[in-house]
């Protein structure tokens, strides 16, 4: 694994923040929790605990913190941790924007500056779970997390890893071939210069395990029969087929 995956995520996400800083309004605005590139309601999934008032969340790598908006809106107590200044300066003026506050952290979500057993949730929505290594910001959660807390992230789909080619940019769509072995994924290189991180399921079972986890529930996110919405990284045709993204639900014991 390359030692600077961290660096080389944050001048990428540093890149995209002005395409991000135009697409945030539109995500503050839903009055929808929605999960992925799809998007799939919250209200058809049923992720996240049914009542969502009161409850102190972590959201893990948050971006412009769409999502921690959306549960502050509901009457949550979020903060949101995230390497990209830019990323987090959207945050601010959405806040502002929306009149919705609460603490936003410049940081590695790997090593978060809070206490033990703070947070009743732990989200992350194409944050941590696929830009940070599991084997750190996993650890984390279950620091961070009071015992019962629940962890809910999203990560890229197994089968869309495998089949997605070698050396692919934004334009290089999932294929219906296997392009990379499953066993021993962990990171993997993109040529923006962005590093994620992928393991296989029985991988994925056991560190949660071994991090006082009992896996809830793996969504795994079918593209809708009539979507209009085709990211470029894969076809609606291929997400009607496969999982592109899947959706953990950890208890910590």
């Amino acid at each position: 694994m390359n030692a600077d995956y961290l660096s080389k995520n944050l001048a990428v996400w540093q890149g995209k923040s002005v395409d991000y800083a135009t697409w945030a309004a539109g995500a503050w605005a839903s009055e929808e929790i929605t999960w992925g590139f799809w998007p799939v309601p919250e209200s058809q999934l049923r992720v996240l605990p049914e009542d969502l008032a009161g409850l102190d969340v972590i959201e893990l790598g948050c971006g412009t913190a769409y999502f921690s908006g959306w549960l502050a809106r509901r009457g949550a107590r979020p903060v949101g941790i995230d390497l990209s200044p830019a990323q987090l300066a959207t945050a601010r003026a959405m806040q502002t924007r929306f009149d919705l506050p609460f603490p936003l952290i410049e940081g590695n979500a790997e090593h978060v500056p809070l206490p033990d057993a703070s947070f009743d949730l732990a989200i992350s929505e194409y944050g941590a779970s696929i830009w940070c290594d599991p084997y750190a910001w996993v650890p984390e959660a279950a620091r961070l997390l009071r015992p019962g807390g629940t962890l809910a992230f999203l990560v890229n789909g197994l089968q869309l890893i495998l089949t997605t080619p070698l050396g692919a940019g934004d334009d290089d769509p999932a294929t219906e071939q296997l392009q990379r072995p499953s066993f021993g994924l962990h990171s993997t290189e993109w040529e923006d210069g962005s590093v994620s991180f992928t393991l296989e399921h029985g991988r994925w079972i056991r560190l949660l395990r071994e991090n006082g986890f009992e896996v809830i529930d793996l969504h795994e996110l079918q593209a809708p029969e009539h979507t209009t919405a085709t990211p470029r990284i894969v076809t609606a045709e291929w997400g009607r087929q496969w999982p592109a993204e899947e959706i953990w639900v950890a208890r910590k014991r």
